[in-house]
């Protein structure tokens, strides 16, 4: 006989009242996420960008009295940063003289100056260059990996402005579903870990962590052939961009994430698939996106970075269009960096020699006046290096910034 739950004896009327309460609570709670397991709202979401994304750039502060040069320079999306400066000594008549002292300074938020800060590289003796690799990983955390960034070599990590440095693992630790905040998108060897790219036959995606430094397998992968390229840093529309060959054609192909890597969508590039395998370098605009193909076409004079195509797609990927085929005189043939796309069309791209600029999406090119420089893309904005120690910053490729960074006249000094 069924008994009415109003009829229910007192006691068993308090036991289902706790049933029900223990479970409405196991299915609106869940465990604490691991660390690299958090949402990332830098990194997913398909959404329009917020009005700072192709806005004004930050305001960097000018670090021109630094001592040295830089070796390696990263932004954080508050306008925060990290220096590599190195300042050496050489000795031609006995180069085991010869030395290079290695300093790391730190521009804080809202800072009015770059400053010294601790630092854990040593110093170089003899005729060793510097080699150390600076990956910033969101305001006031670093990662400095010493020894060309080969998994064997030393590195460290800061989570607190650079007051503080510890030793990491260069292993892999573990796995994660999704690319948090700040993190950097990498690869590593998944036939032979530790090995480097050009012996290991196949590689996949990496996230090096912002929370301590460590690298980490990402759980999806894009089906990119054996050897993806990851743009390291997330578009200011929150998307992720790796670059590879489509695995049945051959041919060039880009994969986007819009979720912080739980997903990826991979399209191919129009165009034939002839000639030696190559990659593409992606940039989003405020109104476009465009991946530069990098790759040697036959006939002209050879030239370093080649670009074999520029591509533009008006839907965020789901399609692309070839704006530019250079020929064996045509200009630009080359690409230092990556494109400076801008509204309405507007492309600029630095070239071996000079800079070029187009105003209908990379169909046809102007030489500009103010010649080459290198570019690329950081948290803060794109990053255009003018000369050693001369930067410029932009969001919308339109309206830059200027700072300067270690502009001594002695960065270099000779004994005798």
């Amino acid at each position: 006989m069924r008994v009415p739950a109003s009829r229910a004896p007192a006691p068993l009327r308090a036991l289902v009242a706790l049933l029900l309460a223990w479970l409405l609570a196991a299915c609106t709670t869940g465990p604490e996420p691991a660390p690299d397991a958090r949402p990332a709202p830098s990194g997913g979401g398909e959404r329009t960008p917020g009005a700072g994304a192709f806005g004004d750039p930050p305001d960097i502060a000018d670090g021109a009295g630094l001592p040295g040069w830089v070796a390696d320079l990263g932004l954080a999306a508050d306008g925060s940063g990290f220096a590599l400066l190195a300042e050496c000594v050489d000795d031609a008549a006995r180069p085991e003289n010869g030395f290079c002292r290695q300093r790391v300074a730190v521009l804080d938020r809202g800072a009015p100056r770059w400053e010294l800060r601790a630092s854990p590289l040593p110093e170089l003796r003899g005729t060793a260059g510097v080699s150390a690799i600076l990956s910033v990983l969101g305001p006031g955390r670093a990662l400095i990996e010493d020894g060309r960034g080969e998994r064997t070599g030393r590195s460290w990590f800061t989570a607190d402005g650079g007051r503080n440095w510890r030793p990491t693992d260069p292993r892999t630790a573990g796995r994660t579903p999704e690319i948090p905040r700040g993190a950097r998108l990498t690869t590593e060897c998944a036939t032979d870990p530790g090995a480097p790219a050009e012996r290991c036959a196949r590689e996949r995606l990496a996230v090096v962590s912002p929370s301590d430094g460590r690298r980490r397998t990402l759980v999806r992968q894009p089906l990119l052939g054996a050897h993806p390229i990851p743009m390291t840093v997330v578009e200011p529309d929150g998307s992720w961009w790796v670059s590879g060959t489509d695995p049945l054609t051959g041919g060039p192909a880009v994969a986007v994430s819009r979720d912080a890597g739980r997903g990826w969508t991979v399209s191919r590039l129009p165009g034939p698939a002839d000639g030696p395998g190559r990659h593409a370098r992606i940039v989003v605009g405020p109104d476009a996106v465009y991946a530069a193909e990098m790759g040697e076409r036959p006939g002209g004079e050879p030239v370093k970075n080649p670009l074999w195509a520029l591509h533009r797609s008006r839907d965020g990927g789901r399609t692309w269009q070839r704006t530019w085929t250079p020929g064996a005189t045509d200009e630009p043939r080359s690409l230092e960096g990556l494109p400076v796309p801008g509204p309405g069309g507007r492309v600029e791209i630095a070239a071996q020699w000079s800079g070029y600029r187009s105003l209908d999406g990379g169909r046809t090119f102007r030489e500009l006046d103010d010649g080459s420089a290198h570019v690329r893309r950081t948290p803060a904005g794109l990053l255009r290096e003018r000369s050693r120690c001369r930067y410029e910053l932009t969001r919308d490729g339109v309206r830059w910034t200027e700072f300067t960074l270690a502009c001594g006249d002695d960065a270099t000094v000779g004994t005798s």
